[in-house]
């Protein structure tokens, strides 16, 4: 017996199941339980369970897709609580009317302070919502003609559905999890579409989401009032399910159980948020037996949990069952941009300053179609700030960027990246955790209708740089060189009239270089405008046509590569004498 368990074990590896099949699995395990074992006690726990599993799916959209550590979620979840206690036993709406409020004012909230902490990084952002649940309970409290105060209100209906009043037990839960099940196909098809790939890239890389063309501020502000609304329904299904409302539902530890339930279950998966409502919630009750020590119990079993699948339970059983490889799309070429041509883009007297330093002080170029321009200068000299001026990471202090007639210094990213500029970074930053199709398709996702399209585009892409055999790999483990080339193919797949790339050739071999000159050289004979950041002179001087220096953030040089090595100014500043 003990033979036939380890010889699965090892066999676990190398199966493959259908995306589909586990959470068949859990969903049928659940309804034996609930069918055939559960007592009324038991159902009433799979009740609550399913109120914490809305709750956290709601979570796992702005936490575990977007990335943002929201504390303001159980504030939301008591808001939608307040909302359908105070209008049902005091107002004595029913659920038809109620549920919907519940609905709308966490979504508002949401939409009002949004704006506003959604600026914020990391802790700061928590911090901040945070003090948004904190000012909300302490109004609850304070405020005992709307909300009963500490005692709450008592005398919540329960639901009734067309004209049918919902009785405790079985057919309650059935009820909860009906929203469950509803709430998490929604949040399943979001998460696989292109909004859900979208908000993914902002959490793995904001700077290159935004230069990919999306609105990272309009994506993570969705997710955040998205969650909201999940928060607010799953605290009015537990105002109805506990006939009562109180300031509980507005305390630290709701959100605290939403959090664990996510990192436990696995960030940003619905099966994840519901494995791990059902889990922790039912985990005291199995603990119980140990009378006061089991609280100690149930905190190592979650820190083992933690410890040993740090991706969650869901990601545990994807290593253990792997998933089939998906069929790779046949590559398709995007439709054609025109680009016309004679000069693409044209900065003037582009200036920014840091404090007392100017790190970019008054420099102009000029960018032709068809025409690689190089950009070089010692470290500190503006390379790089100008890259970001001109594709909108950096705000000028003066000066403009034109495309045509129109001036994009100073607009956002995303807006700089849909007018044809696309941009490469110094240190190539790729999804971790995605393959590199993925990567390239996100560069389609704000143009494309469809994954499967945007996938098919970015295998071409692929193909133009002669990497697409690199597209079922993971980015993960890729060397410098394949990076870079990946990195260029998503910006290729931008179709841009002007690329930006911010030392291509860095840690490349002399081969790799070559091939890299090659396909630079293929890329401007479409028609495309580059501007090239580079420090190795044998790789930039025979690839350009123009060459602009920098010294201190102003121009020191500007014409022909073949005078750079003669002109005392740059050899002098960067070159060196024995150049």
């Amino acid at each position: 017996m003990r033979k036939g368990v380890r010889k699965l074990w090892a066999l676990a590896p190398t199966l493959t199941l259908p995306r589909w099949a586990g959470e068949g699995i859990g969903v049928a395990v659940l309804l034996a339980y609930a069918l055939l074992y559960a007592s009324p006690y038991g159902l009433r726990v799979l009740t609550v369970a399913g109120v914490y599993a809305l709750a956290a799916i709601g979570f796992q959209i702005v936490f575990g897709l977007g990335g943002a550590l929201s504390l303001a979620h159980g504030a939301f979840f008591g808001i939608g609580a307040y909302a359908t206690g105070i209008l049902g036993s005091q107002w004595g709406w029913g659920f038809a009317a109620t549920f919907p409020v519940s609905l709308l004012v966490p979504l508002l909230l949401a939409l009002l302070v949004g704006l506003p902490v959604l600026r914020l990084e990391s802790h700061y952002f928590a911090l901040a919502t945070l003090g948004i649940a904190q000012v909300v309970h302490l109004l609850a409290v304070n405020s005992p003609g709307l909300t009963g105060g500490a005692n709450g209100l008592p005398g919540v209906p329960g639901i009734v559905l067309f004209g049918w009043a919902v009785p405790r037990g079985l057919p309650l839960a059935a009820v909860v999890w009906g929203f469950v099940a509803l709430g998490g196909l929604l949040a399943w098809r979001l998460a696989r579409g292109r909004w859900g790939r979208a908000l993914t890239l902002v959490r793995d890389d904001p700077l290159a989401a935004g230069t990919l063309g999306l609105d990272v501020g309009g994506l993570r502000l969705a997710a955040f009032a998205l969650s909201a609304v999940y928060a607010g329904a799953a605290g009015a299904l537990a105002v109805h399910t506990q006939r009562v409302v109180s300031p509980e539902v507005l305390e630290f530890p709701i959100m605290v159980s939403v959090l664990t339930i996510a990192v436990v279950g696995g960030r940003g998966r619905v099966a994840g948020a519901i494995l791990g409502a059902v889990l922790l919630l039912h985990l005291p009750e199995w603990f119980r037996f140990l009378e006061r020590s089991y609280l100690i119990v149930y905190g190592v079993a979650l820190l083992a949990t933690i410890v040993l699948a740090p991706h969650g339970l869901t990601g545990l059983l994807d290593r253990l069952f792997p998933a089939r490889p998906a069929l790779l799309p046949k590559p398709e070429a995007p439709p054609e941009m025109a680009i016309p041509n004679g000069p693409l883009l044209r900065v003037e007297g582009l200036t920014k300053g840091f404090g007392g330093v100017r790190a970019v002080d008054g420099v102009s170029l000029t960018l032709e179609a068809g025409a690689i321009t190089g950009l070089i200068g010692p470290n500190g000299s503006g390379k790089t700030t100008l890259v970001n001026l001109i594709s909108g990471l950096e705000t000028p202090d003066g000066g403009r960027v034109l495309m045509g007639d129109v001036d994009l210094a100073g607009k956002r990213p995303d807006r700089i990246a849909r007018a044809g500029i696309a941009r490469t970074f110094q240190a190539v930053s790729l999804p971790e955790g995605a393959s590199v199709l993925a990567a390239v398709a996100a560069a389609r996702l704000e143009r494309d209708g469809s994954i499967a399209q945007a996938e098919a585009h970015a295998l071409w892409a692929l193909e133009r740089l002669d990497a697409a055999d690199l597209a079922a790999k993971p980015c993960a483990g890729l060397p410098a060189a394949l990076r870079r080339r990946v990195e260029l193919a998503r910006a290729l797949a931008r179709q841009p009239a002007v690329l930006l790339l911010d030392e291509p050739a860095a840690g490349l071999t002399d081969g790799e270089k070559a091939e890299l000159a090659g396909h630079l050289r293929a890329i401007a004979a479409t028609g495309t405008a580059l501007l090239v950041v580079e420090h190795d002179m044998g790789f930039l001087l025979p690839l350009a046509g123009h060459v602009l220096c920098l010294d201190q953030g102003r121009p020191l040089y500007a014409g022909p590569p073949e005078g750079v090595r003669s002109d005392p100014a740059v050899v002098a500043a960067y070159l060196g004498e024995g150049a």
